[in-house]
């Protein structure tokens, strides 16, 4: 999928294994200046954050514990991860896209290995 975002909002659709589905609110950080912040200096999350492209994904400066989901091409999630402040997360080989959430919220929303996701952008204009 050669699918591009730009920086935004929209919704995030998960479609768990045993059907689950939830939908979430997202923000989408396509540009290199959207990725750099990232979650940096919030105190919480509203839904979920997808940075895009991206492999990896590191917690210095953050304020909270944070679920990390690293994404596939095609959106499906390769591996969850939650991450304390301070830490590193090593690039994944076959991610192209990461999503960041608050601390426990991905389990909630049926986000685990193998969960396929789908993205919704908002238009601007």
């Amino acid at each position: 999928m050669g699918r591009r975002w730009r920086d935004g909002r929209g919704r995030l659709t998960v479609h768990g294994g045993g059907g689950a589905l939830a939908i979430v609110p997202l923000q989408v950080a396509a540009s290199y200046r959207a990725r750099t912040r990232g979650l940096l200096g919030r105190d919480a999350v509203d839904g979920a954050l997808l940075l895009t492209p991206a492999s990896g994904i590191h917690t210095f400066r953050m304020r909270i514990p944070i679920d990390v989901a690293y994404l596939s091409a095609d959106l499906t999630v390769l591996a969850v991860r939650t991450m304390r402040p301070g830490r590193l997360g090593l690039p994944r080989p076959r991610a192209r896209h990461v999503l960041e959430a608050e601390a426990g919220a991905m389990a909630g929303w049926g986000v685990e290995t193998g969960a396929r996701v789908t993205v919704e952008v908002d238009e601007m204009g």
